[in-house]
């Protein structure tokens, strides 16, 4: 099992940034796929990036590719999201999701992100 949480989330300006972060505790973090998934109120979760466990795969939901990027240091059991060129459509809670070897998720409670025009 594995404790996922959130942090760096707050406050942007349009075309501002942030770096999203997921801190993970428990045993064999290194096997989890990982990802980042949003909800903006009023609509359904919906899946943004996603990472394999080794890093060598990644995937973006059409609407932040080429504006976020994924990552993960499996020796600090931390995964990113980088967030440039931010709109106000990209606000939203985000939610680290960690999925182990076997299939099953794992969830953070989720950081908000707010981007104003």
């Amino acid at each position: 099992q594995v404790q996922l949480v959130e942090s760096g989330g707050g406050s942007v300006q349009a075309g501002g940034s942030l770096r999203l972060t997921c801190s993970a505790s428990g045993r064999t973090f290194s096997s989890y796929a990982m990802g980042w998934f949003r909800q903006a109120p009023g609509t359904e979760r919906e899946f943004v990036s996603s990472i394999s466990w080794d890093g060598n795969r990644t995937y973006y939901e059409d609407s932040v590719n080429g504006r976020f990027t994924i990552s993960r240091d499996n020796a600090k059991n931390t995964v990113y999201l980088q967030m440039n060129s931010l709109k106000p459509e990209d606000t939203a809670v985000y939610y680290c999701k960690g999925r182990d070897s076997v299939g099953m998720d794992y969830w953070g409670k989720g950081t908000l992100v707010t981007v104003s025009s």
